[in-house]
């Protein structure tokens, strides 16, 4: 009986632990659709844009975890407002897949207007990307 009551109490905190990730404001994903799996070791850039000066400023770099995501970019008490740019270094992960690819990065400039979760995927293959405001 012990073990099962240990497995819930584990369960439990790992809810409260993932749920954390609700305090940020922005996450992206990258899933690679030429082989179907998450695009993992990713560096993923992010800017804001200052529209006086015209000038990116950086905000934080990321690496994708083993399911192609980084969920804790911008944290939600900040006023996250403006414009902002991912950059997706996909070079590298061609590169260590043996794979020619026609993207050495990928810019994805966007808006946040609001205190909403903002997410922004891609999908990605060596010779294209799409992407989308998702959920």
């Amino acid at each position: 009986m012990k073990p099962f009551i240990f497995t819930i109490l584990f369960t439990l905190l790992s809810i409260g632990t993932s749920a954390q990730k609700n305090n940020f404001q922005l996450s992206t994903h990258i899933l690679d659709v030429s082989k179907g799996v998450p695009a993992t070791a990713v560096k993923i850039k992010l800017e804001k844009y200052n529209k006086q000066s015209k000038i990116w400023t950086f905000v934080g770099e990321k690496v994708t975890d083993p399911n192609g995501r980084i969920s804790d970019f911008l944290p939600s008490e900040n006023e996250n407002f403006g414009i902002f740019k991912l950059t997706y270094y996909t070079n590298d992960y061609f590169k260590k897949n043996k794979i020619e690819s026609f993207y050495p990065f990928i810019e994805v400039v966007f808006e946040i207007k609001d205190k909403n979760h903002y997410h922004v995927p891609i999908t990605l293959s060596a010779y294209g990307y799409s992407t989308y405001r998702g959920s």
